[in-house]
């Protein structure tokens, strides 16, 4: 049975990590469909950030302080970026179907490309705009004629895929000198400080054994997807990684259809086959074009990463 260290030396080792994530991320979105009935967004957001932020802080902490870095302000804003984006998930799920949640969210990568053109100057080309048009014309698509509180659950699915793109830009470059720990921490840090006063104002509680099992779940599930996620990013691009990790769209769709009963109709598979062709089809693009390959990071024993080849300091 190969060990750990072979798999990280290994080119599958991306596609790996990122699958693996897809899987957990899948089980955290089950699990949040369930804990609605039960919970408000500000009670599963809470116990999501602040449970990660506890689990992580006593795990990593023994080796010093887990907050210390040199990106402070990337991270914090990383944080920002991502539990808004995570929110507006919760809200979708809330009001609507999980697999049209998460096809809305995987309208991401075209956003993800939008952000590092503008902040990171990585070059869009024509096809590159085309992929985002029929994007736009996917979530058009899949949003059918609706009102009330759907309308807000369709508003809320492309807010997430909006701030979930700014993220992914944002994670690529924190991955090239931050460990996959400190910025989940981070994440998790910013999460509880947004969500906690809404939460302590009429909290929640589980008190069933079923309860504190979903919850128990969301927390750890979130922070394997999570972990497996960041630490993929340092062994493939940033377009690369929402490639892979779209099969969480497929992946959730399956099990709300086969679970929740979510309806589906050519609205649906329409709408979802040009959201997630679309995203495929830009990231394979890039990949044609001849991109240099990504730089590795290793990670040292105090969690910060240094190049291959370069000194660590």
């Amino acid at each position: 049975m190969p060990s750990f260290s072979t798999i990280k030396q290994s080119p599958l080792a991306g596609p790996l990590f990122m699958l693996l994530s897809a899987c957990f991320f899948t089980g955290m979105n089950v699990l949040l469909k369930q804990a609605m009935t039960e919970f408000r967004v500000w009670d599963i957001g809470f116990y999501r950030f602040f449970g990660g932020l506890v689990l992580l802080t006593v795990f990593f902490g023994r080796r010093g302080n887990p907050f210390r870095s040199s990106q402070t302000r990337l991270l914090v804003a990383r944080g920002c970026t991502g539990s808004i984006a995570f929110i507006f998930f919760i809200l979708s799920v809330r009001l609507l179907p999980v697999s049209t949640a998460l096809m809305l969210l995987y309208a991401f990568p075209a956003f993800a490309a939008l952000f590092s053109a503008g902040l990171y100057r990585e070059k869009v080309s024509l096809f590159g705009w085309v992929c985002l048009i029929t994007v736009l014309i996917g979530v058009a698509l899949l949003v059918a004629p609706s009102s009330g509180g759907e309308s807000l659950g369709y508003a809320a699915g492309m807010l997430s895929a909006i701030f979930a793109g700014l993220t992914m830009a944002i994670i690529r470059q924190l991955k090239q000198t931050n460990g996959s720990v400190i910025i989940y921490l981070y994440f998790c840090l910013v999460g509880s400080a947004v969500t906690a006063p809404f939460f302590l104002q009429a909290p929640v509680l589980p008190l069933s054994f079923n309860q504190v099992l979903v919850c128990a779940g969301i927390i750890l599930t979130s922070i394997a997807g999570q972990l497996l996620m960041n630490h993929g990013f340092g062994y493939c691009r940033s377009w690369e990684g929402g490639l892979y990790m779209t099969s969480e769209a497929l992946f959730t769709a399956f099990a709300g259809i086969a679970l929740f009963r979510d309806p589906v109709g050519w609205h649906f598979f329409g709408g979802g086959t040009l959201i997630l062709g679309s995203a495929i089809a830009i990231q394979v693009e890039q990949a044609l074009r001849g991109r240099p390959p990504a730089v590795i990071p290793e990670e040292r024993p105090d969690g910060r990463l240094h190049k291959k080849g370069q000194s660590p300091s």
